[in-house]
């Protein structure tokens, strides 16, 4: 049985919008976040070629919200801290491709769609014991993540 989901953006036409979500992938929701609020806002092969360059570590990726003790990067311009999200700059991507390809299928210009939406949420908790010395056991809690992508034709 699946389970049914809604995006988390309302108010868009159907008929130029495309959309794309990928649930419960595993990377960090920290990475995610911060990955989808650089490229809101961005055309998606301007997108690409970014997260392209994240994963060839060439470009950093700024961390805005969760930024202590993450080092500073030269090449970023308004942001100090910076890191080379290699594993969520993966998932994006695949989602971005995807976003693409429902595009093409709808008959949408790929090369003039412009992502107005990117958002991440938690996913739900995957729990796991930790073996310690002595006998005793920590918690290991990995969190899942949701990440949606819309774009529009502009």
């Amino acid at each position: 049985m699946t389970s049914r989901f809604k995006y988390s953006l309302f108010g868009y036409d159907p008929e130029k919008t495309v959309l794309a979500s990928a649930r419960e992938i595993d990377i960090s929701h920290k990475h995610g976040r911060e990955i989808c609020h650089v490229i809101r806002g961005m055309l998606v092969h301007r997108a690409k070629t970014y997260l392209e360059e994240v994963l060839e570590m060439k470009r950093s990726v700024p961390f805005k919200r969760y930024k202590l003790k993450i080092g500073h990067r030269s090449d970023l311009v308004k942001a100090d801290a910076g890191r080379y999200p290699v594993k969520a700059a993966k998932e994006i991507l695949n989602l971005l491709n995807s976003l693409e390809k429902n595009a093409e299928h709808k008959g949408l210009q790929v090369d003039k769609l412009l992502l107005f939406h990117a958002a991440t949420q938690k996913g739900r908790k995957i729990k796991r014991i930790f073996p310690r010395a002595f006998g005793r056991s920590s918690p290991k809690v990995g969190i899942l993540t949701h990440v949606e992508l819309a774009a529009e034709e502009v």
